[in-house]
């Protein structure tokens, strides 16, 4: 049986019919209605996440993983401006996520009444649209909530917030088949043959063309550029950038040396990351990226092999360097025996790690890069996944997003390597802020906390490492052990060991 408000049973047969499948909810009173349909509903499996600020980011790694949109259903009140970092990073990562937030009716906004407080457009220009449903009453208000959300549900590869106001008594379940609704489609235009023979003629005829890709990964084009410096023959004219957000900073200076960039993404959002975009082409970026490389077999490009001969020198260097016991070290043994794995990367210092050591594709949240909800994500990822899902991870991100762990829907798949060095180590890095006495007390957040007992209130296998000497049995564990439970590995080093191995890095490094 199914809540008797109309809206709400609008809402999950229109759900069904956009091919939606998988729900994170979180608890509530006036979300229940909500709740018990998609519980209710055999096509929809719910993820039960308490935490708000993780449930946004479980959704997240949800969609990642299955490429189709998650919703997150969240009560009144507060509840949903929980959601908003999530909701962010969905929309500058491109991720489909269904906001659906229960509301109080509209009359008692700012009336002092509990869990009330305007939330049709709470999540502001981080979602692509926001729609407040009706209650009906006739049938021209039922066309019209069923508009409003099949106007939302068509919008794709961003977050999108179906309001739903629901009136007192909540908790009639009382209807026993879902109403036959209209489905509106929406048919999504590919780039055409054209397009891509137009981009790739341009690439190929530039003197000194370069493909960029971003979200996040760009191995050791870091390095490359330390090691180049300002030196002319390397700096292109023609930059073809394909993804999201590139982590290294000083690749984005060089980059803007270039004379133009075209930019290819599904949006055709202008984004002028190196201040020299001339064209910009809506379409699949990995579908151009697959065509030039292709096409680069046939018909090789000078500059193109010069990046590519220097890029393979600093390949070779990087996996001959043997680093001290340190962060590196843990992540270079990891990479070298994970194996075939989804692995997910947090913000700040391991992803640049990966940068300089991972040869494969990674996830990592470089839409806003927070270091919010990175463990959500991947934990989120891995409810859905049947591969094994690794998460690497920091300190200050992993205790700052706990609840991840925090629920009933993790399985033995997930396994988190986690590097504590007692602070935010990346601010070690940072010239000039080590004259400041509040760095690692303030800055850096310098604290003295181990997971163990996280892991022990939340069935987690816990796995620690202090020193080369179990260093290497601890990853092999944390790889291979066998159980019904997620296993956590924390790899304890200390920030000037990190550090100082970084600096090592990059002395040995040479043209």
């Amino acid at each position: 049986m199914y809540s008797n408000k109309e809206n709400v049973n609008i809402l999950t047969t229109l759900l069904v019919a956009h091919g939606i499948r998988h729900a994170v909810v979180c608890p509530g009173s006036r979300n229940a209605p909500i709740t018990h349909n998609l519980n209710e509903c055999p096509d929809i499996t719910c993820y039960p996440v308490t935490d708000e600020r993780s449930a946004g980011f479980y959704a997240l790694g949800m969609s990642q993983a299955l490429k189709q949109p998650v919703v997150v259903c969240v009560t009144s009140g507060t509840a949903l401006l929980n959601l908003a970092p999530a909701v962010a990073e969905a929309y500058y990562q491109h991720i489909p996520l269904v906001v659906i937030s229960a509301d109080r009716p509209p009359q008692w906004i700012d009336q002092l009444d509990g869990q009330t407080l305007p939330q049709s457009d709470a999540l502001g220009r981080f979602v692509k649209k926001a729609v407040s449903l009706p209650e009906p009453h006739d049938e021209e208000e039922r066309w019209y909530c069923n508009r409003l959300v099949n106007e939302t549900l068509i919008i794709g590869n961003a977050p999108v917030h179906i309001n739903v106001p629901i009136t007192e008594p909540l908790f009639e379940f009382s209807v026993p088949e879902l109403p036959i609704e209209r489905k509106i489609e929406r048919i999504p235009a590919d780039i055409s043959a054209a397009t891509l023979s137009y981009v790739t003629r341009m690439f190929l005829q530039a003197k000194r063309p370069m493909l960029v890709s971003g979200q996040p990964m760009n191995p050791l084009l870091d390095e490359a550029v330390y090691l180049i410096g300002d030196n002319p023959d390397y700096v292109p004219d023609f930059v073809l950038y394909i993804g999201g957000s590139i982590v290294s900073k000083r690749v984005k200076r060089f980059l803007r040396k270039a004379k133009e960039t075209w930019v290819v993404n599904e949006t055709g959002e202008v984004t002028d990351t190196f201040m020299n975009l001339t064209h910009v082409v809506q379409g699949d970026g990995v579908a151009v990226a697959d065509h030039i490389r292709f096409t680069l077999v046939m018909e090789p490009h000078p500059f193109v092999q010069q990046w590519d001969a220097l890029l393979e020198k600093i390949r070779q260097q990087t996996l001959a360097y043997e680093p001290g016991y340190s962060q590196m070290a843990a992540v270079k043994y990891f990479e070298a025996n994970v194996g075939e794995a989804a692995i997910h990367y947090a913000n700040s210092s391991v992803i640049r790690l990966a940068n300089s050591i991972a040869q494969h594709p990674i996830w990592c949240n470089r839409g806003v890069n927070g270091i919010e909800g990175s463990l959500s994500t991947a934990a989120g990822f891995s409810v859905v996944s049947e591969a094994r899902v690794f998460c690497v991870i920091g300190d200050l991100s992993f205790f700052y997003d706990q609840n991840a762990l925090w629920n009933q829907n993790l399985r033995q798949n997930f396994r988190i390597l986690l590097l504590n060095n007692g602070c935010g180590g990346i601010f070690n890095m940072l010239p000039g802020l080590e004259k400041s006495p509040a760095r690692d007390s303030i800055v850096a957040a310098e604290h003295h906390t181990s997971a163990e007992g996280i892991c022990r209130q939340n069935d987690i296998v816990y796995l620690r490492a202090d020193g080369p000497h179990d260093l290497h049995r601890a990853i092999d564990t944390l790889l291979y052990k066998e159980g019904d439970r997620p296993v956590l590995l924390e790899v304890f080093t200390t920030a000037d060991e990190d550090e100082q191995v970084l600096k090592d890095y990059y002395k040995s490094l040479k043209l």
